[in-house]
């Protein structure tokens, strides 16, 4: 359903860090799913005075239910016809000091 770059999701710095992914996909059978991943709850350290990278975030989204589910970063769930999942990975941590100019901005694409 899905597919893009996590749009400022990596820290500031000299060097920002890279930015993560998004991907959302929906089920068309009932399947077990299993994820196991990092960095959900502990950011993405910046290094030597860089920012923090956004932490990364894996929903269920189930059919017909208008709220999703965290499912942290290690999980198994069955999923039915018409459910999906929504995996956010995290960002990288920046490195060094950002100027005042590198504040948090856009991307110029």
């Amino acid at each position: 359903r899905e597919f893009l770059i996590r749009e400022n999701s990596g820290g500031v710095g000299h060097f920002r860090g890279g930015d993560g992914i998004v991907r959302e996909i929906e089920v068309l059978r009932p399947l077990h799913f299993g994820i196991l991943s990092e960095r959900r709850v502990f950011a993405p350290r910046g290094a030597e005075g860089g920012g923090d990278g956004q932490p990364g975030l894996n929903l269920l989204l189930r059919r017909g239910c208008s709220w999703p589910v965290n499912l942290g970063g290690k999980a198994t769930v069955l999923l039915e016809r018409g459910d999906a999942i929504r995996i956010e990975t995290p960002g990288g941590g920046g490195w060094g000091q950002p100027s005042s100019s590198e504040a948090p901005v856009q991307d110029v694409r």
